[in-house]
């Protein structure tokens, strides 16, 4: 038997690293082999644990523990792995993945990340080898275009039309550059393509190379990722000694060269000018286009710019043909989304899906509902470039045009899930703090505006909000989406804007009523202890760390509302739901 452990980062982070330990230990002296694989996408029960015969998967074992390895030891050597039952993933958790289409997700979390062989095993560089053995670079881009693959960045732009362009630009000396500088809160889908698939994207950065005539690739990740970069680069020099990268690859003319840089975490350098400028080692700050990268970009040499994703699906693409792609999808978007699930969410993680399915599909389908049974309130799309769609807003079809018309984005694909205990002029909040302390500061609308925004809700949220705060705000989003130099200037304002388009009511509870209707903003809530249901248990008073609570045993007790500092504590232990906040 095979035992294959998944090591991406959210499993090792879960405790994978002493699992496999354990394991290495328990199965000392027999035949069974032990493996790694990286992330399959299924956060919510890492660490996991696959047991194969050969390639057939014989046992998907979940939420493993250290103190497990000898019930899966003993298994393995008696082969009986129905021992081990209690640990199988259940049939409702698998709905995770079979409700799922993977494509750029395909390999991660079942080949081993760190060896060319496991990935050349299962079909690697077939297409790198299928286009130096009969394809111009020219049926390359015409495949890419027959495919309707758009960048998975963000923006959405053909892929064809940029690899193009960069290719019909005038000069030599061309370059091709990764975008790997994942910024999102919540987005986590770049890294665990390189973490658990990095050959994928390797090969196909090597056929985008050869498409537009480049010889000399770079991957700008951020410096966050270190086992992205640790396998990358592993990855770089296995491929090198076997002749797919750097000079006369496969035995051809065709030569590149790739190079890691890495970012120091600049959210604007996911801009592609911010992201050249860093590479040049420059500060990190936007250009002024045009002139566009395909024209002038590192070095001012023609230089194309697409993100991990992107890569990482250009190589079924060429093995399936470009109609197989679009075939899936609808109209205006082709082929399939990698989504990180996240916040309130039962099942968090990995999502693939085809373009075309609605929110409501893979929130509650795939993702399971919300946490705790509570009640769904809103989805952020797009990271703090994104918005807030609202539950009447559910069946809305993920594509492209559907979500820009809610007033979000696709984005890279953070896809964050909040519940009715979220303030959604909190969430605002959030995400303005984020985009405030990352802008770079180069122009005055996003780094003062930004600024400005951040300081008025930050009022609001502390029952300091005024008649005219909400029309002040709206004044301030124009201003700086129709006056910011780059993407994140000009889509700053989405998450208040769409929040003030879907949740006014509670922008105006805030300020008139100095009222948080979802209870989450400190300023705005009291606890209070509700007679009735209060059994005098004594501890919410026990876990006061300001001893605001008083009673005695087996009657109601009071909280003192001017020594409360609001933690919320009491809140967590009352086993009877007597402590309220209003």
């Amino acid at each position: 038997m095979r035992i294959v452990i998944g090591e991406g980062s959210c499993g090792i982070a879960a405790g994978a690293g002493k699992v496999h330990t354990a394991l290495t230990e328990a199965l000392r002296g027999t035949d069974a082999s032990i493996g790694i694989a990286g992330c399959i996408g299924m956060c919510f029960l890492e660490p996991v644990v696959d047991i194969y015969d050969g390639k057939t998967l014989l046992k998907r074992l979940v939420k493993v523990s250290a103190d497990d390895a000898g019930a899966i030891a003993k298994a393995v050597k008696n082969n009986d792995l129905s021992a081990v039952s209690y640990l199988e993933i259940s049939e409702e958790d698998s709905v995770f993945l079979k409700k799922q289409t993977r494509i750029a997700l395909r390999r991660c979390g079942l080949i081993d990340p760190e060896s060319i062989d496991s990935y050349l095993e299962d079909g690697g560089y077939n297409a790198l080898k299928k286009v130096l053995s009969g394809m111009s670079p020219e049926d390359v881009i015409e495949e890419i275009k027959t495919s309707g693959l758009a960048g998975r960045g963000g923006a959405g732009f053909p892929t064809w039309f940029k690899w193009n362009a960069a290719r019909k630009s005038e000069g030599e000396e061309k370059y091709l550059i990764c975008n790997a500088d994942e910024g999102d809160p919540g987005a986590f889908m770049d890294r665990a393509v390189i973490e658990s698939d990095p050959h994928a994207l390797i090969e196909g950065m090597l056929i985008a190379a050869y498409a537009i005539g480049a010889s000399k690739a770079f991957v700008y990740v951020r410096a966050e990722y270190p086992l992205a970069i640790i396998r990358l680069q592993k990855a770089i020099n296995e491929a090198t000694e076997r002749g797919l990268l750097g000079d006369s690859i496969l035995g051809t003319d065709f030569t590149c060269r790739l190079k890691i840089k890495a970012g120091a975490g600049a959210f604007v350098c996911g801009e592609e000018t911010a992201l050249i400028e860093s590479l040049e080692g420059k500060r990190g700050m936007p250009r002024l286009k045009p002139p566009f990268p395909a024209e002038k970009g590192y070095e001012n040499k023609p230089s194309n710019i697409n993100n991990v994703e992107t890569f990482a699906n250009v190589s079924w693409i060429i093995e399936n043909g470009g109609e197989a792609f679009s075939a899936m999808g609808t109209e205006n978007s082709k082929g399939t989304k990698v989504f990180a699930l996240t916040g309130k969410i039962k099942r968090g993680g990995l999502v693939e899906i085809p373009m075309g399915l609605t929110l409501r599909e893979v929130i509650y389908d795939i993702g399971g509902g919300i946490r705790d049974n509570k009640e769904f309130k809103a989805v952020q799309l797009g990271g703090p470039s994104g918005g807030c769609i609202p539950k009447e807003l559910l069946d809305t079809v993920i594509d492209y045009k559907a979500l820009s018309a809610t007033g979000a984005i696709m984005g890279s694909g953070g896809m964050v899930v909040m519940d009715e205990g979220t303030c959604m002029v909190n969430m605002a909040r959030f995400f303005l703090d984020f985009t405030t302390k990352e802008s770079c500061g180069k122009c005055v609308h996003c780094r003062i505006g930004t600024k400005r925004m951040f300081e008025s809700l930050t009022r609001i949220t502390e029952g300091n909000g005024k008649e005219g705060d909400i029309e002040l705000l709206t004044e301030l989003c124009e201003g700086i989406r129709s006056g910011a130099l780059c993407g994140l200037g000009q889509t700053a304002p989405n998450p208040v804007l769409t929040t003030i388009k879907y949740f006014r009511n509670e922008y105006e509870a805030h300020i008139k009523e100095k009222k948080c209707p979802a209870g989450e903003c400190a300023a705005l809530r009291q606890f209070v202890i509700d007679p009735e249901k209060c059994k005098g248990c004594t501890l919410c008073s026990k876990k006061c760390p300001v001893g605001a609570i008083s009673g005695s045993v087996k009657e109601a007790h009071i909280i003192d509302t001017s020594k409360c500092i609001k933690c919320g504590q009491c809140k967590e232990v009352c086993r009877f739901g007597a402590v309220e906040i209003r």
